[in-house]
């Protein structure tokens, strides 16, 4: 049987199916009825395991409801946290920043990472060369601050993400741009000039943007929370063999 792999963010619902390590088809659900798109997506399979990680809490009657339509659930949120200290992560850690790394330990075995999260944060992982988890840090994401820019100032414009930025600014919608996508790249050149040593690895809605931007050598994995949810899966799996 196949396993289900949620990751239920702050914007959106992303959904995939796994054999092992092999991830399918990913879906991808923005709306209020989330629980509604799960239950279509296992409507005409029952999932071995699922492993659901979500930003917003569970509650216990979504929780039975999902556990009746799989073998096994396993769930990451705020409320549930067995799996993130099973793994040498504090609590504190957000479900998908769990996942992220889970993988990125996997996937970079025997190398320390950076692990920089695109979405409506930009979160920023470190994990040491033997997995062992040093900590991370917590900044706005892109589309966050030109909104922040906007709602926060009584003059400035809300500005959309640019397909391509000049170092200076030389209008008012041109300075909004430069000023915030060179501020996050200057944020991460920061974090690799400070951690040399780490192997940096983009994830995220907007990974491949600032990727293209970069002199770096560095790694995209734009599934990266859902291949760590696959690990736990797996692993749920063979246990129960």
């Amino acid at each position: 049987m196949s396993n289900l792999l949620i990751e239920i963010g702050n914007t959106a619902l992303k959904a995939a199916w796994s054999e092992g390590m092999t991830l399918g088809k990913t879906f991808r659900y923005q709306g209020e009825k989330m629980f509604g798109f799960i239950d279509s997506l296992i409507s005409k399979e029952k999932p071995s395991v699922m492993v659901v990680s979500s930003t917003i809490d569970i509650s216990p009657e979504e929780e039975n409801n999902l556990q009746t339509k799989c073998g096994k659930l396993v769930l990451l949120d705020r409320n549930h946290t067995v799996t993130t200290t099973y793994n040498g992560i504090p609590e504190y850690v957000s479900p998908d920043r769990v996942a992220s790394v889970i993988a990125a330990r996997y996937l970079f075995k025997g190398t320390g990472s950076a692990i920089f999260d695109f979405g409506t944060t930009l979160s920023v992982d470190f994990l040491s060369p033997k997995g062992v988890y040093e900590g991370g840090n917590i900044s706005l994401g892109c589309r966050t601050r030109f909104k922040a820019l906007n709602r926060y100032s009584r003059t400035l414009p809300l500005v959309d993400t640019p397909p391509t930025v000049n170092p200076t600014g030389n209008s008012l919608i041109s300075s909004i741009e430069s000023g915030v996508i060179g501020g996050i790249m200057f944020e991460i050149q920061g974090y690799l000039s400070q951690f040399p040593e780490k192997t940096p690895v983009f994830t995220g809605g907007d990974a491949l943007y600032f990727a293209k931007r970069m002199k770096n050598s560095i790694f995209v994995v734009c599934n990266l929370v859902l291949m760590g949810l696959a690990i736990i899966a797996d692993n749920y799996a063979e246990r129960n063999d």
